[in-house]
């Protein structure tokens, strides 16, 4: 999606960039009009004269106060949109545990763009890893510039593309987290259920059972099956007390890993 350059000090890189995300398995629906499954098109209907407005007379506007609007044309938004330089400017180096993980938004991979970058773009991957460090730049991407942390993984490097600060919210805005003294018999029992469950992330399950359900109800439709809904057993039974509730859950735990 993106050739360019990675470039540190003297030190410049021929890089590819690819999209780390894969959105061609993602389920989609079509809006349809349930008399006759026709297609349901996007209307653009202005909310004051409530008339369809075309496409050549929508401009674009900015809400400063409640109802009132600045008006930008597109030539002024022409006018700031920023030209790519095709080059990731290295400024700084960072510790990744220093970011936090709220900073990361959109991940892309990065590798060499042909095998002359090859040697150079090594030496930048294995300086990483040796270092522990990601580079921080900065890239231009449809027309906006992004703030970025390069960071090692495997042969190759990932790129995620960070969030501004102002663009996160303040945790201390939850509501009633409170810090509170805990039963140290209970924290003990707490941290056993913990070391109970543990397991490397490579183990972990991560089908998306809601997908396999979903793409299951679609085909049963389309073999003019009748669709059963099926609710699980949930037990509402109310918990005794958190030290039976702990000690309960470590039992079950140690009988699933016997079990696996």
């Amino acid at each position: 999606m993106w050739k360019g350059h990675i470039r540190f000090s003297l030190v410049t890189i021929p890089i590819q960039i690819f999209n780390a995300v894969e959105k061609k398995n993602d389920i989609s629906f079509k809006q349809l009009h349930n008399e006759d499954n026709g297609r349901v098109g996007y209307d653009k209907v202005c909310r004051s004269c409530n008339k369809k407005v075309p496409h050549t007379d929508i401009v674009k506007g900015y809400e400063y106060e409640p109802d009132k609007y600045v008006i930008i044309e597109k030539s002024e938004l022409q006018s700031i949109k920023l030209k790519s330089t095709r080059v990731i400017d290295i400024e700084a180096f960072v510790d990744i545990a220093e970011v936090h993980p709220s900073r990361y938004e959109a991940v892309y991979y990065i590798g060499p763009n042909g095998p002359v970058a090859s040697k150079t773009f090594n030496l930048f991957t294995q300086t990483l890893k040796k270092t522990g460090k990601a580079g921080i730049g900065r890239i231009i991407l449809r027309d906006r510039e992004d703030v970025v942390l390069i960071k090692a993984h495997e042969n190759a490097l990932i790129m995620y593309k960070l969030r501004y600060p102002d663009e996160i919210r303040d945790i201390n805005n939850v509501p009633d987290i409170v810090e509170e003294d805990i039963d140290k018999a209970q924290l003990k029992l707490a941290e056993t259920l913990v070391a109970s469950l543990e397991t490397s992330f490579d183990e972990i399950n991560f089908d998306d059972r809601y997908k396999d359900a979903l793409l299951e109800l679609v085909q049963d439709k389309v073999n003019g099956k009748e669709i059963i809904s099926i609710v699980e057993d949930v037990d509402d039974k109310p918990v005794v007390d958190i030290m039976s509730a702990l000690k309960q859950s470590i039992e079950q735990a140690k009988e699933l890993k016997k079990g696996a």
